[in-house]
């Protein structure tokens, strides 16, 4: 055999994918499926962005770039900034990265220490506590209630944090819930982490995707957090594996000598086709998008409690919809896998996100047509009418 480092056995599958796979044998059958399952946009790139991409090949602008990523793209993020959020951040504290998961890998080698504690909400998304794990770290759950809006609060990071805990991993708007931290509670967090000489790593990867209320981020209350973003949700830009952080000034020759090392560099090609994503046009392209996904949003959310299901918090972000199944069955799990079988709709079980009565909830994106939704709530209808009632 060959040897594996013991940590791997602490890393869990990504479960969601054997959903995914269920549904594409399904598909290779012939048979309809209707896909509310992988956190993917169903808008590519905008053609702006593809063009620049193909300039950028034409020009031979294809070599390595510097590990904090090339100069313009970093100071039209900051411009964004400012423009949309009224926040001002210098340039220097900005870190292209190969994705979200590339920043948040950098994140973590840059300030956690082997065995080290890091507290995070039940439920979020699954790969944050694998990176922790991978870092020879300790992720440590803390069931989040609907009350809470599944985030952590104040209260909850005092009463969880040991002589072990480092910092704290958050994500506003969240997947898989699609719920924000309000300002206030995401202002006593920090001060409860800054007290505790703790960091703070904020994700805000779907930012843009706000609804209710406009955007918010954590920049607007501190300068001592990592804010982590992404050009793949609300910039379309999935497969182009480009990201980026805001660090505190001190950390940055840190992240950039790890970045060096880890990375060299995110692709070169994505980051100049990045630039086009500030455009004006392309903006409202963006702007148009995200009211798309609010209509969505607004439709399914009744429709599905109109069907019985109980969705405790309306989500305000993302293209989640966090679901509590437990009136129709006491296993997600197999909730999620009967649904696909018998109406072709695919949704996700909640194993992957935590340890707090994942059994209970299933994930369901509305990143799909509006006429997919509409044909998915017409099929679970009959479905959930059978179930009525709690079964094992």
């Amino acid at each position: 055999m060959f040897p594996v480092a013991a940590r791997n056995a602490q890393i869990a599958p990504f479960y969601v994918m054997e959903i995914v796979k269920a549904a594409a044998r399904r598909q290779a059958e012939g048979l309809s499926v209707i896909h509310m399952s992988i956190g993917e946009p169903d808008f590519s790139a905008p053609q702006s962005v593809q063009e620049a991409a193909i300039a950028a090949v034409s020009r031979g602008a294809t070599g390595y770039s510097a590990a904090l990523g090339i100069e313009p793209l970093r100071q039209s993020i900051c411009a964004h900034y400012d423009r949309a959020y009224g926040i001002q951040v210098d340039p220097a504290r900005i870190v292209i990265t190969a994705g979200a998961s590339g920043a948040l890998f950098l994140a973590l080698a840059a300030v956690l220490d082997r065995d080290a504690e890091v507290l995070m909400p039940d439920p979020s998304y699954p790969c944050n506590r694998h990176f922790v794990t991978a870092l020879d770290g300790q992720a440590k759950l803390v069931a989040a209630r609907p009350e809470e809006r599944f985030q952590l609060t104040a209260e909850s990071v005092v009463a969880h944090w040991s002589e072990k805990t480092a910092g704290v991993m958050l994500a506003s708007p969240s997947n898989p819930t699609g719920t924000s931290i309000t300002p206030t509670v995401l202002s006593a967090v920090l001060s409860a982490v800054r007290e505790r000489g703790g960091f703070a790593i904020v994700d805000e990867i779907y930012q843009g995707l706000t609804y209710d209320h406009g955007p918010r981020s954590a920049l607007s209350l501190t300068d001592d957090a990592i804010v982590i973003n992404s050009f793949s949700k609300y910039f379309g830009m999935t497969g182009w594996r480009l990201g980026w952080m805001v660090l505190p000034p001190a950390m940055v020759p840190v992240v950039e000598k790890l970045a060096q090392n880890l990375f060299i560099c995110a692709s070169t090609v994505a980051q100049h086709a990045a630039l086009a994503c500030f455009q004006p046009e392309t903006l409202a392209t963006y702007e148009s998008r995200r009211q798309q996904f609010q209509q969505r949003r607004d439709f399914l959310v009744p429709a599905l409690r109109r069907l019985g299901l109980d969705i405790p918090v309306t989500p305000d972000g993302a293209f989640y919809i966090y679901v509590d199944v437990s009136r129709f069955c006491t296993d997600s799990w197999r909730f999620a896998f009967d649904l696909l079988a018998e109406t072709g709709v695919c949704v996700v079980p909640g194993r992957d996100f935590g340890f707090s009565a994942p059994e209970r909830h299933v994930r369901v994106s509305y990143a799909t047509s509006m006429a997919n939704l509409e044909e998915a709530v017409e099929r679970m209808g009959p479905f959930l009418a059978r179930r009525a009632g709690p079964r094992s």
